[in-house]
């Protein structure tokens, strides 16, 4: 599963330490995985609705005995907030919970992803001190879903960044660091069996069915993608190779000519490529955190402060004043 380490303008933990998290992540998917494996195989307390109403009242009154099977309950009823200091390794923490029992071993992978998924959402958008507000289309985006639960850990996904270059905000294309390569993805979708018909024109030709209109060449934005980073990449010393892609997971790309430099992605050969990509068993590489890092420093970041954190500023500057 690879990791996010920056959404859009999103606050990301990662934009603080490109050391430390990406291995903190993939130590804590691991811990974590065989932890819900092992209850699995074991045969682990699923309770439904009925057993959980008359396990209650059968426990009523008696302390610590609710709190020691918190974690096979389904929470019906909304618990008070308690409002405590922040704790970072609270914050850091993972854990799954099953609410029932997966009937195969690939039915628990994959509830298990799609939560590990909200997660990583989580610490793209979020540090111990700071949050950015996620719109709620990100949790149902099937690209940025597909990236993440389908490549390694070791690589590396900033999705729809926006980086500040001479104080002006500049959209980027989909970046996938992996340990040997930088892609810079274009992606088209517009609907299933869609055909774009590439050029080295201004416009492309886009046909569905028996309606067809024009959109703008995406080479265009891979160039200028590509331009940017292999500056920021002379700038800080850093070599390591880009590649520039076009990727149509639904659809197909008729460019029988496209100009060296590109790679077409579509319908017909993204397994290949896909496979190609999960066979890579390389760990993290020294030039690719140091591709990132260089990256990530330009990133924009829009964020406010956490609740605690602005009320305990706010207490501060009260005692000032007195």
């Amino acid at each position: 599963m690879a990791q996010l380490i920056k959404l859009q303008d999103y606050v990301s933990r990662y934009e603080k330490d490109m050391i430390r998290y990406p291995s903190q992540y993939v130590r804590l998917k691991k811990q974590q995985w065989t932890k819900i494996k092992q209850q699995w195989e074991d045969g682990g307390v699923y309770l439904n609705e009925e057993e959980i109403q008359r396990f209650k009242e059968e426990v009523e009154g008696k302390e610590g005995i609710l709190k020691r099977f918190k974690k096979i309950l389904v929470r019906h009823e909304e618990e008070p907030e308690v409002e405590e200091e922040p704790d970072e390794s609270d914050d850091l923490s993972f854990e799954p919970s099953v609410y029932y029992k997966p009937e195969t071993l690939d039915d628990l992978k994959h509830l298990y992803l799609d939560q590990l998924l909200h997660f990583q959402l989580k610490w793209a958008s979020s540090t111990l001190t700071e949050k950015s507000y996620v719109d709620s289309k990100y949790h149902r985006d099937d690209h940025l879903k597909f990236f993440l639960q389908r490549f390694p850990d070791t690589f590396l996904l900033m999705y729809e960044p926006i980086l500040l270059l001479k104080k002006a905000p500049v959209e980027l294309e989909v970046l996938l660091f992996t340990p040997t390569a930088l892609w810079c993805i274009s992606l088209l979708d517009q609907g299933e069996d869609t055909v774009f018909v590439g050029s080295t024109e201004r416009f492309w030709k886009v046909k569905k069915g028996e309606s067809e209109h024009t959109q703008l060449n995406p080479l265009i934005s891979l160039d200028r993608t590509a331009s940017i980073l292999q500056q920021i990449f002379d700038k800080n010393d850093v070599d390591f190779t880009i590649h520039k892609a076009v990727l149509s997971r639904t659809g197909y790309v008729d460019f029988p000519d496209i100009p060296y430099g590109y790679k077409v992605i579509d319908k017909r050969s993204i397994q290949k490529w896909h496979d190609h990509q999960r066979t890579m068993s390389s760990p993290f590489k020294h030039m690719q955190m140091k591709a990132a890092r260089a990256v990530i420093e330009y990133a924009q970041t829009t964020s406010v402060k956490r609740m605690q954190w602005s009320e305990a500023d706010e207490d501060l500057l009260g005692d000032t004043e007195e």
